[in-house]
């Protein structure tokens, strides 16, 4: 017996929230490795950790949400926790691997090759095992085209976004790109949503109920939820982060076409970390003739 899938139970409201979460993740994360571009080395692996938390987060989220508005008419729903969670950690990690390659090596056709995929197939993993944690009475069977599909797209947006964490650091420029791959990202979950089929076992009877989704996935998105949110405010209390990059550039810049160096005088930042220095230039002592 073949059940009746419905992915939009709440309508427009799961598939809003869910997109919006993907954003935040990946606006997150892309500003914190573009962070780390910019700091001393003993400050990188930190910024890039909390780059890669933050998309995974932000991709687990999204999934989550998005599964809200998923049912089976035919049969209730349950999570397995163990198989949720590990989905989670399978998220950070593949993302964290990939975000090191390209923080670490730079832009470089082959870092951005391999942490891509590495990144896409974090992605597409966490999707798939995510709903290996479902449980109900009946199996679950992938049309192959429709999920290889979405593998493609995780890897080409997974790509997409360490090119631009590397290569934009205009503020505006990193958060279009963050929307772009929410939008890939669920594209991605639904392409591989419209892949599933369920097959009811024959014992299992029409119209049972059991627990709302809602009620299962709510108690388990509140750690991620906090974290994205504690995450946003490292960001923004962080000027380079926000504000790009520092005057400072500029007279190294300068340096190198030849200018003479001028002192520089911080602002605000702190000592062990010289990057978040903004700096303003202190005029040469001239020398007056007596």
């Amino acid at each position: 017996m073949q059940g009746t899938i419905d992915g939009f139970s709440y309508g427009a409201v799961t598939p809003v929230a869910a997109f919006l979460m993907a954003c935040l993740g990946a606006a997150l994360g892309l500003r914190c490795t573009t962070r780390s571009l910019r700091t001393e080395r003993s400050f990188k692996a930190g910024w890039l950790a909390l780059g890669a938390t933050s998309i995974g987060s932000g991709i687990w989220t999204m999934h989550f949400i998005a599964m809200m508005g998923f049912s089976v008419e035919e049969a209730p729903i349950g999570y397995d926790k163990p198989v949720t969670f590990a989905s989670l950690a399978v998220a950070i990690v593949m993302v964290g691997v990939g975000i090191f390659l390209v923080g670490y090596r730079g832009a470089t056709p082959m870092a951005l090759v391999t942490g891509g995929t590495i990144t896409g197939l974090g992605v597409a993993t966490m999707h798939y095992l995510g709903m290996a944690g479902m449980r109900l009475d009946g199996q679950f069977e992938y049309d192959t085209i429709t999920v290889t599909l979405s593998v493609v797209i995780a890897v080409v947006a997974s790509t997409a976004a360490l090119w631009a964490a590397v290569s934009i650091h205009g503020f505006l420029p990193s958060l279009g790109a963050a929307v772009v791959m929410g939008v890939a990202v669920s594209g991605m979950h639904y392409t591989g949503m419209a892949a599933l089929r369920v097959h009811l076992h024959p014992a299992t009877l029409t119209g049972t109920t059991g627990d709302a989704p809602t009620a299962l996935l709510v108690p388990m998105l509140i750690g991620p939820a906090c974290f994205l949110l504690l995450a946003g405010v490292v960001v923004m209390f962080d000027p380079l982060v926000v504000m790009g990059t520092p005057d400072w550039n500029d007279a190294a810049a300068g340096r190198a076409l030849g200018i003479a160096a001028q002192r520089q005088v911080p602002r605000f930042g702190t000592h062990a970390d010289p990057a978040s220095f903004h700096s303003q230039r202190r005029d040469p002592v001239q020398h007056h003739e007596h």
